[in-house]
């Protein structure tokens, strides 16, 4: 449709690729910096180039230097990643500058590879917010150079570790190929030997090939240059001294070394093509020093060729490179697994950042959520959401804070402290944007314009309205495209309320006191004692309000009883205790009649401090490496007190003073949930923790167990395995430890336990039966991984050690039927419902009740994106959120009508992207590739019914852009 369509760039993209030679050796010289946005310094340290005294590295100026000596030498090239910094940059340029570099594109001399706002990490982010964030970086390079700017090619050099679902995602964003820089040793090893660096990674069970194939390349250097050849200001390798009147003269030398190293990397590559990557960490700062040496070495190494030198030099892109690679037409491996873990050395497991700063990696989940609230608000309410009764409030603020906190130094856990403050205060500060832009929708939408009051600490029981007001509104809004239930737990200092819901019904709702973990954690932040506890229901993509009074003040309720528990149960679960221990003993699922011997405990790995005869590796922010392979229990029995009401049952366990746990079951819940509460992590004994929870059960796993990847599709594990190659195992713990971004299980024949979580952490089945999850990490020392300090996190709040609170859900089913249960449930994970306050009583006329869909979608369907693309379209991403076997009802292809999808919104136009929304989905085109087994696929299109009704496939995610009239 033409009115949808982007603006054209009038100037072509002109022919860039130098010609190579047939019958030599092509090496392609690739200029490049990795400019990562924020890890010793913060973003704003490393733009402007500030705190050299941390580290020197400035962007602005590393970008002024490589414009200007691009200019000087048409032949020369250079690529760049980070449009968070480019964005930056471009933003202060002048007319002129701007003209300049959009000229140096469309000749393809600056080529744009990856393109995200930043470099993602790979095993800590979620798959919604990697696709945002790739979404703001290619938006902006598409708006400001066209075509031209469209990078061709995915480039994580640096992530430690690739997961299958952002190889899957890159395919569906058009990416012809994708280049890595680290794998592990063993793995690499391997591929050098058998020439399989270069590869077909097939990236999903579910999509028909080659709609999730990617040819993916792995870098011979890191992503540093060859030693001896890197000749930035940063480093002290010799310049090339060619004046043969001069004593130093050393052209032969350079060129001699330069041969052998080419030759010998040409041994372990399929091609008469290798690739070099000349540049490093915040290099090109004084780009004259690299281009002057390159221009030499280029111009010495192929003057060889006079005397029957078979070697051709030539500055290049991955996409000229990749270009070669897909002229060769050849057939390539296949892999279909991931590339995790990672380890570069013999005990030397990147494991640990799967879990560190949990803190972070939990607000930044929540972050997400209120993203995707505050998206789905602004175009439900229209113009007001953005100016009205309350400010001027806009998402872009969050959308980059968002974007920034996905770097692979940011969600990863492996920055400096001063720099995990940044990313917390920017996300902060987006989501105070989003408050006004949000109060501002619910009032357009509800007709109620009072204060909206946001409790952002209701997980410490801390918020003041409803500590002290004796009648209040809870609004809960829904991201959701199905109706949820879902459990609210209000800090209150009364006895007794009453709660109605939208429609004046009572709702039935109960007082029990705060634990004493919340009494210590919140640190007087807050001073109730009781929790109000009632379930609420909100209609899908939109709000439900309730009204709550107080009934009776006074003296807080009896204790609970502090005998022994032995059984709570809903109608789904029964969770039975050892009354000796405290502990779980057994899970039943009443429904289906299974029952699991179920143990869980709290225990911790001691940390290597890098003083082990075997090895000099700590454990750090990046590593995990402890010094035994049997965890220190915290203790074998649990100080306990029950508490059942027709709401909730839970049991609180105290195990230690620093580690505390609620085993709670809502009545309406087909899921149980460990509140677990860790910290401050006790090292006083100058021993670092690395402190986990392990459920021992009686199911039968033969040594496999299963963890998601990025938050959708699920991989098999096996212990002590690999599927690629022959492991050669030395660290038994963590070396089975994988990134658990929402959920893993264990299984047999019958029964299937699955662990949903609500943060990205790493964990492991060690033992038959077993599932161990790291919830918590406080080291004494650095890994040597490059950030300089340990892992010990305090601040004014937490001065003896950070406390870190976290939710487990837990659900027993049978196999066939487990995804059913699971898949919604870590849906509801990620995208919780927003509850707002508002104090006093609802003014008469108040819309109570909203819903933005005219139906809930199907189970099988995610709302994944909603949100406002300019004044009269909005981005809509629609996710078949079900494996193409893991359920008999779910996966199943389901077709959704556009047009009768919003009450609000009239839907005028339609027109479909790519994922990342930067191109027409009918124009993309991508290099097809051979595997060495079997045939080529042919890509295959499925008919929709019609322009209207789109048809979602198993694990299937369609971008479209509408054109829309508000109703």
């Amino acid at each position: 449709m033409t009115e949808l369509s982007y603006e054209e760039v009038p100037v072509l993209c002109q022919k860039s690729c130098h010609a190579t030679k047939p019958g030599m050796l092509n090496v392609h010289l690739v200029p490049h910096t990795h400019d990562d946005v924020g890890w010793l310094k913060t973003v704003d340290q490393y733009f402007y180039g500030d705190r050299n005294d941390i580290q020197h590295a400035g962007v602005q100026y590393i970008l002024d230097s490589v414009v200007d000596q691009l200019l000087k030498n048409p032949d020369r090239r250079f690529i760049y990643v980070e449009t968070a910094f480019f964005y930056r940059w471009w933003k202060s340029q002048s007319s002129s500058m701007q003209q300049t570099v959009k000229q140096l594109v469309n000749e393809g001399r600056l080529e744009f590879v990856n393109g995200g706002w930043c470099m993602s990490d790979e095993a800590a982010t979620h798959y919604s917010a990697v696709i945002d964030q790739m979404t703001i970086g290619l938006r902006f390079l598409n708006e400001t150079f066209g075509a031209c700017g469209r990078p061709r090619v995915a480039w994580h050099i640096d992530p430690f570790g690739h997961a299958r679902e952002h190889a899957s995602m890159f395919a569906q964003m058009g990416f012809d190929g994708f280049f890595f820089g680290r794998l592990d040793y063993q793995d690499r090893a391997r591929r050098m030997r058998d020439k399989e660096q270069e590869l077909l990674w097939r990236a999903s069970d579910s999509l028909t090939p080659p709609m999730a194939d990617l040819f993916t390349g792995i870098l011979p250097n890191g992503y540093s240059p060859p030693e001896g050849f890197c000749w930035d200001q940063l480093c002290s390798d010799p310049p090339i001294r060619d004046d043969p009147d001069l004593e130093d003269y050393n052209v032969d030398d350079v060129v001699g070394r330069f041969l052998v190293i080419a030759n010998s990397q040409s041994t372990v590559y399929k091609t008469n093509h290798i690739i070099m990557t000349m540049g490093s960490d915040f290099q090109y700062e004084n780009a004259n020093l690299w281009y002057k040496n390159l221009d030499k070495l280029i111009h010495y190494v192929n003057a060889r060729q006079a005397n029957g030198s078979k070697v051709n030099v030539l500055y290049s892109t991955p996409s000229c490179y990749l270009q070669e690679l897909h002229r060769a037409n050849l057939t390539w491996p296949l892999k279909t697994d991931d590339f995790f873990p990672y380890a570069d050395d013999a005990h030397d497991f990147w494991t640990g950042y799967f879990t560190s700063r949990p803190a972070l990696k939990r607000y930044e989940r929540i972050s997400n959520s209120n993203l995707q609230t505050c998206n789905q608000l602004e175009v439900l309410g229209g113009l007001t959401s953005r100016k009205g009764p309350f400010g001027e409030g806009d998402s872009q603020t969050m959308k980059k804070a968002m974007a920034v906190a996905q770097h692979h130094d940011a969600v990863s856990g492996t920055e400096k402290q001063h720099v995990a403050n940044d990313y917390a205060r920017k996300l902060a500060n987006g989501w105070q944007h989003c408050q006004v832009l949000v109060s501002n929708s619910l009032a357009a939408l509800s007709g109620l314009s009072a204060e909206r009051i946001y409790c952002d600490n209701l997980n410490v029981s801390v918020c003041h309205l409803t500590e002290s007001s004796k009648k209040f509104s809870v609004n809960v809004y829904n991201p959701l495209a199905r109706p949820v239930t879902w459990p609210v737990r209000l800090p209150v200092n009364g006895t007794a309320y009453s709660v109605s819901d939208a429609s004046g019904k009572a709702v039935d709702c109960q007082v029990v006191h705060v634990s004493q973990a919340t009494h210590e954690v919140r640190r007087q932040r807050g001073f109730a004692v009781n929790e109000l506890v009632f379930q609420v229901q909100a209609p899908p993509l939109g709000y439900t309000t309730y009204t709550v009074a107080l009934i009776q003040d006074g003296p807080p309720p009896a204790p609970a009883q502090q005998r022994a528990p032995t059984v709570i149960q809903n109608k789904f679960l029964q969770v039975t205790f050892d009354p000796e221990t405290g502990l779980i003993s057994s899970l039943n699922n009443l429904e289906t009649k299974q029952s699991i011997k179920l143990t869980q405990n709290f225990y911790w790995y001691n940390a290597s401090d890098g003083n082990n005869v075997e090895s000099r590796q700590p454990s750090g922010a990046y590593i995990f490496r402890p010094n035994s392979s049997t965890p220190v229990i915290i203790s074998q029995t649990a100080k306990t007190e029950i508490i059942k009401t027709s709401v909730v049952q839970e049991v609180r366990q105290w195990f230690a003073p620093w580690v505390s746990q609620v085993v709670r079951l809502y009545a309406d819940s087909r899921a149980l949930e460990l509140e677990w509460t860790v910290g401050p992590v006790p090292i006083d004994d100058s021993v670092g923790k690395e402190v986990i929870t392990r459920l021992d059960t009686s199911i039968k796993t033969a040594e496999y167990f299963y963890t998601d990847s990025n938050g959708r599709e699920v991989l098999q594990r096996k212990k002590d395995f690999r599927p690629t190659w022959n492991l050669k195992q030395s660290e038994p713990i963590a070396g089975n430890y994988y990134p658990i971004n929402s959920r893993a299980y264990i299984k047999d024949d019958v029964d299937q336990l699955t662990v949903v979580t609500d943060r990205s952490q790493g964990g492991g089945s060690i033992q038959n039966g077993s599932l161990e999850i790291m919830l918590h990490r406080r080291l004494l020392h650095d890994d040597f991984r490059g950030v300089g300090e340990p892992l010990n996190e305090i601040s004014g709040i937490f001065p003896d050690g950070l406390v870190v609170r976290g939710r487990l859900l837990l659900t027993l089913d049978p196999p066939q039927t487990a995804a059913d249960t699971h898949r919604p449930l870590a849906e509801g994970m990620v995208l919780q419902p927003l509850l707002t306050f508002t104090d006093g009583d609802l003014k008469p006329n108040t819309q109570l009740e909203f819903s933005g869909l005219l139906a809930a979608l199907p189970p099988a369907v995610h709302l994944l994106t909603l949100s406002q693309w300019d004044e009269d379209s909005v981005l809509l991403r629609l996710e078949h959120q079900y494996q193409s076997s893991e359920s008999k009802v779910s996966s199943q292809p389901v077709t959704v009508n556009l047009q009768k999808l919003f009450s609000t919104l009239e839907v005028l136009g339609v027109a479909e992207l790519n994922l990342s929304a930067n191109q027409w989905k009918d124009e993309v085109k991508r290099f097809d590739w051979t595997p060495e087994k079997g045939e080529k696929p042919l890509l295959k299109t499925f008919e929709d019914p019609s322009t209207w009704e789109v048809t979602l496939r198993p694990m299937e995610i369609r971008t479209f852009l509408l054109k829309v009239n508000l109703r």
